[in-house]
């Protein structure tokens, strides 16, 4: 695909998806959805981590309300669930961990976007906000599932309800990211972290992803079962052995993701 409203770039194993409509806050248009939606499955093949984030002061400030494809007149039923959907589903399915380096604002449709990815990092002037409920909408794109799950369910509601900005510090302190960052120290922090997972057992990060999600769903003795099962695929592989090696010979491990 040739990319219009991002970049994407690949290099030692991490995957970085660039929103690029800086001058529009980094809002979604149909396009852009499509091109992420593209480029995080081509990342969870070309990489061993997939980031995206924002250029300019914003991470996505949601829906673009001007888009022509999208405006007010639009349905929002077929929209999330031909165009939202299979973005989301990307970013959640993805074999290879996921970051988001949330660098500015993120609200609405662009808060949620990010909340899907597996870990968040934000920079500590950011802010996440459930803007829905402004114009007349409930939270979308996911945002009434990960949210209740990441913050518990007093905060979501409020989070929905009113539509008050959530610093990142908030979002920290709540659950609802992984880490809020000085932003001098921002970029370097969220790239020697995605080095790590770069480096890190591929195949058994993309196990605990799928066996952590299948937790909600699962009673205690089934995920008993599911943990034993992926462990002992785990087992089996090549970092494993790589892992226990370098463990007794006091080094550091050489994963090669499989």
């Amino acid at each position: 695909m040739d990319y219009q409203t991002i970049t994407y770039d690949v290099s030692d194993n991490v995957a970085l998806i660039t929103m690029n409509r800086p001058d529009k806050m980094n809002a979604l248009t149909t396009q852009m959805r499509a091109e992420i939606a593209h480029a995080v499955t081509q990342g969870g093949k070309d990489a061993r981590v997939v980031v995206i984030t924002g250029s300019g002061r914003a991470f996505c400030s949601g829906q673009d309300l001007g888009d022509r494809a999208s405006g007010a007149s639009v349905d929002l039923e077929r929209t999330l669930r031909d165009e939202y959907a299979p973005m989301l589903r990307a970013i959640v399915n993805c074999p290879v961990p996921t970051i988001a380096a949330v660098n500015g604002a993120a609200a609405g449709a662009g808060a949620n976007l990010a909340l899907a990815a597996d870990v968040v990092f934000a920079t500590e002037s950011a802010y996440f906000l459930q803007a829905f409920t402004r114009i007349g909408l409930i939270p979308d794109a996911g945002g009434t599932y990960t949210l209740p799950r990441q913050m518990g369910m007093a905060k979501a509601m409020g989070a929905a309800l009113f539509a008050d900005k959530i610093s990142a510090r908030q979002a920290d302190d709540w659950g609802m990211i992984w880490e809020a960052v000085p932003d001098a120290e921002f970029d370097a922090h969220w790239r020697g972290k995605a080095a790590q997972l770069g480096a890190g057992p591929t195949a058994a990060y993309q196990a605990a992803k799928e066996v952590i999600r299948a937790s909600w769903d699962n009673t205690l003795e089934e995920q008993l079962t599911l943990e034993a099962q992926q462990q002992g695929v785990c087992g089996k592989s090549r970092d494993f052995k790589e892992g226990v090696l370098a463990f007794t010979e006091k080094r550091a491990a050489k994963f090669e993701g499989r």
